[in-house]
């Protein structure tokens, strides 16, 4: 995917642009038609990285404000950060995936429900060249696995399909506990409008 995970103290000041305004630019591109599975792995991987890069970024500098980027210069607050977007990626990953299948198979009479077993897997194994950390790795197949057994495909892309990555913004992000309960319904709320234009960008371009 476009996110680099690993940031270097050398390379501060170049990666930490690169981070915080690829993603804006990149969505601004014109998004090809989707014609097959192929295609609708590339949407749902990008604009899953996207979607995670821009909210918990735009939380962070949020809440920071002056401090936001002396705050890349703290290790420590480096790796929570790795952490953070590998575990709202993962998350937000398995809600597009299961949207974009639940919508395919009543919207579209398509109703190979294993096809997101394969495009998740995919490209989780994709993400092992981008050091995504094992064990986000494996709990992310597994909590994958475990939404599949319980999803009702007929019901999903229209109830909410977005909560889990939402709220894994909420979780993940580092900021202290006491800031996050202050500002939840705000997280929240910014992922979910996002998911709102990826869905309707969706919807638009979906060809098969």
């Amino acid at each position: 995917m476009g996110i680099k995970y690993k940031l270097k103290l050398k390379d501060l000041k170049l990666e930490y642009f690169k981070e915080y305004f690829s993603p804006f630019l990149k969505y601004f591109k014109k998004t090809k038609k989707i014609e097959n599975y192929s295609d609708l792995k590339e949407f749902i991987k990008k604009k899953s990285a996207w979607v995670t890069q821009v909210t918990l970024y735009g939380y962070l500098k949020t809440r920071m404000g002056a401090k936001y980027v002396l705050m890349f210069e703290d290790e420590t607050f480096l790796g929570s950060i790795n952490k953070a977007k590998w575990n709202i990626y993962a998350v937000a990953l398995q809600d597009l995936t299961f949207y974009t299948i639940s919508y395919l198979k009543n919207e579209r009479n398509l109703h190979d429900t294993e096809k997101s077993k394969d495009i998740y897997f995919e490209i989780l194994e994709e993400e092992i060249k981008n050091e995504i950390p094992k064990e986000i790795f494996e709990n992310a197949k597994k909590e994958f696995l475990k939404r599949f057994e319980n999803i009702n495909w007929t019901d999903y892309y229209k109830s909410l399909p977005f909560n889990s990555s939402a709220l894994a913004l909420y979780n993940w992000s580092p900021i202290a506990e006491e800031l996050k309960t202050l500002d939840k319904k705000i997280v929240l709320n910014s992922m979910i409008l996002k998911w709102d234009n990826i869905k309707k960008e969706f919807i638009d371009i979906i060809n098969i």
